[in-house]
């Protein structure tokens, strides 16, 4: 067996290494699963995480595929009713994701943002099929394009109504920032997958295919030692109720295999100290926070009154990377009255974060309800917004924002 290092970092930044094993796969193009960087006995939902995390690295590198040849076509990108992005790479990811965990999973229902409709209407399903067999070796069963439909409807609105009672079901959002996708340039999108049980988000699992590792506070001679990294990118992101929240490189490279990192939010106790990310439909001056701080995205200008607004594109996922991650201190969307909040944008996000160490609440500071939509489990509906943070900002912004909407009554 391959043995591959595992850096597990604990708040105090003192690392510890453990082995982990690879296993070989039944694919003959010999595709690899790590285990995941804690113990079976110790996670309830082990098998489950275990095969989210194989299946979005799946996801992953049908992004990748469909992305190399975004724009040599216009094939691949459309506009849905709702005049949002879609693309074969999202269409391609819920399919290949609701195929394997029904195969696995028979008895867990889907919650996902897609259905075949529009495929059917313009008869697509051949394109999608097309790029899922493009990253997968042919199975003892070839895939058809009713495949693709009926796995593709099975995390659709119809497919399952849950009703009152508790339930255990996965939520999938295949591309969060489609938008971001389909840019020529390096916005960030993510594939997010969360399994969720009476309730309570227990695993999950973000893929972000273009991540870029953050170097900025290595010295010149950490750089030299992991320069083969800075031509890597792409992360993965799991969480285990109980275990951590964990990152490694999508990407291995012969000399540098992926290592499994624990991680933790950042220690920001100061709202002006604090690296902030909104969504990008929103700006500063619509949330309640700007009464008390002006906003910059240079770090340079940052100062009693000023604080940092990082730049993420494009969906909701990648904001909660990005505080999961501890490169951001604070994660804010305001709920509009016209729009939305989906709960696929926010469930796998939501265990990354609380398993680092950080909060999740509405602006009133109660908990986010996953079953508030009793019958299909897909929106949810939070007072006032969403607020994400690395839990010690948690009082102090619900405070302004509690102020500052007492004030403005």
């Amino acid at each position: 067996m391959d043995m591959v290092p595992v850096v597990v970092r604990s708040a105090s930044h003192v690392s510890a290494y453990r082995y982990l094993d690879y296993r070989r796969g039944t694919s003959p193009r010999f595709r690899v699963r790590a285990k995941l960087p804690f113990e079976q006995q110790d996670a309830k939902y082990y098998q489950h995480l275990e095969a989210a995390v194989h299946v979005v690295q799946r996801a992953c590198r049908l992004c990748l595929h469909v992305k190399s040849s975004l724009f040599s076509t216009d094939a691949n990108v459309h506009q849905k009713n709702d005049q949002t992005p879609v693309t074969v790479a999202d269409f391609g990811v819920q399919a290949l994701i609701s195929f394997e965990l029904n195969k696995l999973f028979p008895s867990i229902p889907l919650v996902a943002e897609e259905d075949s409709a529009y495929l059917r209407s313009r008869n697509l399903a051949g394109s999608v099929l097309d790029a899922i067999t493009a990253i997968d070796s042919p199975t003892s069963k070839p895939l058809t394009q009713d495949d693709v439909l009926e796995a593709i409807d099975r995390g659709g609105e119809d497919a399952f109504l849950f009703g009152s009672e508790p339930a255990t079901y996965w939520v999938l959002d295949p591309i969060d920032g489609t938008r971001g996708f389909v840019k020529a340039g390096k916005a960030l999108y993510v594939v997010g997958l969360a399994l969720v049980v009476e309730g309570e988000i227990v695993a999950g699992v973000m893929g972000c295919p273009n991540w870029q590792e953050d170097f900025s506070k290595k010295s010149p001679a950490e750089l030299e030692e992991v320069a083969d990294m800075l031509s890597a990118s792409g992360t993965i992101m799991i969480a285990h109720i109980g275990c951590g929240t964990w990152t490694k490189r999508l990407n291995s490279m012969p000399k540098l295999p992926s290592v499994w990192t624990r991680c933790f939010v950042d220690g920001s106790n100061l709202v002006q100290k604090a690296h902030f990310c909104i969504p990008d439909s929103q700006t500063w001056e619509s949330l309640p926070l700007s009464s008390s701080f002006n906003a910059t995205n240079n770090v340079d200008d940052v100062g009693d009154n000023q604080v940092l607004l990082l730049a993420t594109c494009c969906g909701s996922l990648c904001k909660y990377l990005m505080v999961a991650s501890g490169r951001a201190s604070v994660f804010i969307l305001r709920a509009k009255e016209k729009t939305i909040i989906k709960a696929w944008d926010h469930a796998v996000g939501m265990i990354c974060v609380h398993e680092a160490g950080g909060k999740i609440t509405d602006w009133s500071g109660s908990e986010i309800d996953l079953a508030a939509d009793q019958a299909g489990r897909r929106v949810i509906f939070p007072f006032g917004g969403v607020l994400v943070t690395n839990g010690c900002l948690h009082h102090q912004i619900l405070e302004i924002i509690s102020h500052s909407t007492t004030s403005s009554l």
